[in-house]
């Protein structure tokens, strides 16, 4: 019974995040659906849920938690399409970019790679070849600092893990409508949704 409920939530998260796909993919395509960017907070919201269910089970389970086996399975996830479209990516950037674009270019896939662009990107920011990697960005960023922080309070504020969530998605929620963000881009602006997954 249990293998079936899993089957079944896995197969409901699958077509969440086709939904959250398609609705971004209309967005880019000239706009077409004009609130097609919530796919992306639909994504953060299903990671959000995911992630936190998966340390919570093993935490359950064995009362450890493997770093290692976490920051493997999402390496092997992300990084190997991640550096393809970068590789080629390049060939098209030297044949029809100009010089004084490369800079930017070369700085673009630097921090994409360091999975820092969504600090790199601004809405005013006027070449944003990897533009796209903001989201990825947060998503990384969650995953790196996600773990260690709900392993903290699993060991020693076990009974207020509820309450601590309920408490960072209130502050988050408050960045979000601030001008501490006025990109949209940062991870602190973004937290609640992961949370909202979480919660």
């Amino acid at each position: 019974i249990d293998k079936e409920i899993l089957k079944s939530r896995k197969a409901s998260i699958d077509i969440y995040r086709g939904v959250a796909i398609v609705l971004v993919v209309l967005f880019h395509f000239d706009h077409l659906l004009s609130i097609g960017f919530i796919g992306v907070d639909f994504f953060f919201v299903i990671s959000g849920y995911l992630i936190t269910s998966l340390i919570l089970k093993e935490l359950n389970l064995t009362g450890n938690f493997s770093f290692k086996n976490f920051y493997e399975r999402r390496a092997r996830r992300i990084l190997p399409v991640l550096i393809f479209v970068m590789l080629v990516s390049i060939p098209f950037a030297w044949k029809y970019l100009l010089p004084s674009s490369m800079v930017d270019y070369a700085k673009s896939l630097l921090y994409s790679l360091g999975f820092t662009s969504n600090f790199y990107y601004s809405f005013d920011t006027p070449f944003r070849p990897f533009l796209h990697t903001w989201s990825l960005s947060i998503l990384v960023q969650f995953y790196v600092f996600f773990p260690i922080f709900l392993l903290f309070i699993f060991k020693y504020l076990k009974d207020y893990i509820f309450s601590i969530f309920i408490f960072l998605f209130l502050i988050s929620i408050f960045f979000s409508f601030t001008n501490f963000d006025k990109n949209n881009f940062y991870t602190l602006s973004k937290l609640w949704l992961f949370l909202a997954g979480s919660i």
